[in-house]
This record gives C-alpha cells, sequence and structure tokens, in this order.
C-alpha cells in the first residue's frame, strides 16, 4: 500500500491535500474558468481536494446560487 504521507490511504474518501503553490494555481485557473473569487477557489480545494472535474461542478454549482 502507498503512503502518501498525508495521512489519507487510497479509497478511505480523504482527498489528499495539495501542495499551497499548487493551491494557488488551482484557485487561480477555477476562479478565471468558472467567475468565482479566488478566495471561493481556495475554500473549495480546501474542501474538495484537487479533483478539477469536482471543483469545476461545485464552483458552477456556488456560481448559480449568486
Amino acid at each position: 500500500m502507498i503512503n502518501r504521507g498525508d495521512g489519507a490511504e487510497p479509497g478511505d474518501g480523504k482527498a489528499a491535500q495539495p501542495a499551497q503553490g499548487d493551491v494557488e494555481l488551482l484557485a487561480r485557473r477555477l476562479a478565471k474558468d468558472t467567475d468565482i473569487s479566488e478566495d471561493e477557489a481556495r475554500e473549495l480545494i480546501k474542501l474538495i481536494g484537487p479533483d478539477w472535474t469536482s471543483l469545476v461542478r461545485e464552483a458552477r454549482f456556488l456560481k448559480g446560487r449568486h
């Protein structure tokens, strides 16, 4: 079994958290692509992890509620 060093095990439902620099890049791209704020994007990344498809889906849902 692979130990990723983040406390998550494969299949345990815990999303691996990206490095801070990666979070900033993801947040910037997500904000630009979905028209949410970078703060909102960072919060989604914190909650969901780095899965792009899930982030875009949730960002669009969030944008629709505003």
